[in-house]
C-alpha cells in the first residue's frame, strides 16, 4: 500500500474499484479516517489485511466518501459499521432508491447491501483537507475531490489518457463540461478510480482531454 501525502492508495481487487485513505487524525474534525470508495463488497479480508498494516481495523473508519453510486465503489459500504456515508446528491438519490437501476445496473444479479446515506456532497464542501468537486459525465452526480496536489477523480478521469464510459446513467455533454473543469487544476497526482495512480498528472489529464476530443 503506497502512501501520498496524507493518502494512502489500496488497489482494487478483481472488480474493485481502487480505495484511497484519507488520515485526517492530525486535524480537529470528526472524522479521523476517511475512506473514499469501497469496492464491490467481497475483499473484507483484504480490506483489513490493508487496514492493519498501518494499525486500523474495519471500525476505524468514521466516513466513507462515495465518488459515485455505482455497485463497484458502494457494494463495500457495508463493511464499515462505524462510518457515515457521503456521496453527491444525485446519485445518493439513486443509490437509496432501492428500484434505481443505475447503482447496479452492470451487475444486476448483486445486491446493495447498504443503501444510507447520511451526508450530500456539493461543489465546494469540504472532505478533511479536500474540495469536493461536482463532475458528472460517468454518472449524473459524480465528484472529484482535490486539495491542490493530489486530484482524486473516481472514474471521471483515468491516467494514460481514459474517461469514463457514459452509457450507465452518465452523459457526454457532462463528461465535457467536468473535464473541462479538470483540465483547469494543477494536479501533481492523479487518483482514479481503476487503474494506476500516477504522478505528473497534469500530462495524464491533458491526454484524457485530448482523446475525448478527437
Amino acid at each position: 500500500m503506497e502512501k501520498i501525502n496524507n493518502v494512502y492508495c489500496i488497489a482494487g481487487m478483481m472488480a474493485d474499484s481502487n480505495c484511497y485513505l484519507i488520515d485526517n487524525s492530525e486535524n480537529d474534525s470528526d472524522f479521523d479516517y476517511i475512506l473514499v470508495d469501497t469496492g464491490v463488497g467481497g475483499s473484507g479480508d483484504y480490506f483489513s489485511s490493508q487496514l492493519s498494516e498501518i494499525g486500523l481495523s474495519m471500525e476505524d473508519i468514521d466516513l466513507v466518501v462515495n465518488t459515485h453510486c455505482h455497485y463497484d465503489h458502494v457494494g463495500g459500504n457495508y463493511l464499515f459499521p462505524n462510518a457515515k456515508i457521503a456521496i453527491g446528491t444525485i446519485d445518493g438519490d439513486s443509490l437509496e432508491d432501492p428500484e434505481s437501476p443505475i447503482p447496479i445496473c452492470f451487475v444486476p444479479t448483486r445486491e446493495i447491501k447498504r443503501r444510507d446515506v447520511d451526508i450530500r456532497l456539493k461543489e465546494g464542501d469540504r472532505i478533511a483537507d479536500f474540495e469536493v468537486l461536482e463532475t458528472p459525465g460517468h454518472t449524473a452526480g459524480g465528484i472529484s475531490l482535490f486539495d491542490g496536489s493530489i486530484l482524486i477523480s473516481g472514474d471521471t478521469i483515468f491516467s494514460h489518457g481514459g474517461v469514463g464510459r457514459m452509457d450507465i446513467g452518465g452523459n457526454m455533454e457532462d463528461m465535457k463540461n467536468s473535464l473541462d473543469k479538470l483540465s483547469k487544476l494543477d494536479v501533481e497526482y492523479l487518483l482514479s478510480g481503476h487503474g494506476p495512480w500516477v504522478s505528473n498528472a497534469n500530462e495524464h489529464i491533458k491526454m484524457s482531454v485530448g482523446g475525448f476530443y478527437f
